[in-house]
């Protein structure tokens, strides 16, 4: 049998119960979770992937500039809330490192993976590496959980 409240279910069968919190920031965040579900459905739908490597390098670039957009709205998201009505958007990934330097060295690390995975190599040079897109969606996820 299960019970629906709001936005937790709870399962109770003969001998437990179980209840089940959906990811907080599907509801909080659905800009950012629509861009990296995009992303991921780019790459899986399009881009091919055979082995270690994507075959169409086009679908990459996009799946990858589009995830690294989230990453942004997750920092644009993470200095809102520290900076309050100071804050302005970053112009720069200078300025965004400089700021998140302030605040929060773990999240300022996922930030230059995504960087480094996701714009650099994904978006402008066009890898074909699953292993080093997956690792800058990873990051992005990271990234999306520190923000919850």
């Amino acid at each position: 049998m299960s019970i629906s409240s709001g936005a937790f279910v709870i399962f109770i069968s003969k001998y437990s119960l179980t209840v089940n919190q959906p990811d907080t920031h599907m509801n909080t965040y659905p800009e950012i979770d629509r861009y990296l579900t995009n992303a991921k459905e780019i790459l899986s739908s399009k881009a091919r992937k055979e082995g270690s490597e994507y075959r169409d390098i086009k679908y990459v670039q996009m799946a990858a500039g589009t995830a690294y957009s989230a990453t942004l709205m997750i920092v644009d998201e993470y200095l809102k809330k520290k900076e309050g009505a100071r804050f302005t958007k970053p112009r720069s990934i200078e300025e965004y490192r400089n700021r998140l330097r302030k605040y929060n060295k773990t999240l300022l690390s996922y930030l230059n993976e995504a960087y480094d995975t996701l714009h650099l190599a994904g978006y402008y040079h066009g890898t074909p590496s699953v292993r080093t897109i997956k690792e800058g969606m990873d990051a992005a996820q990271k990234m999306l959980a520190m923000l919850s």
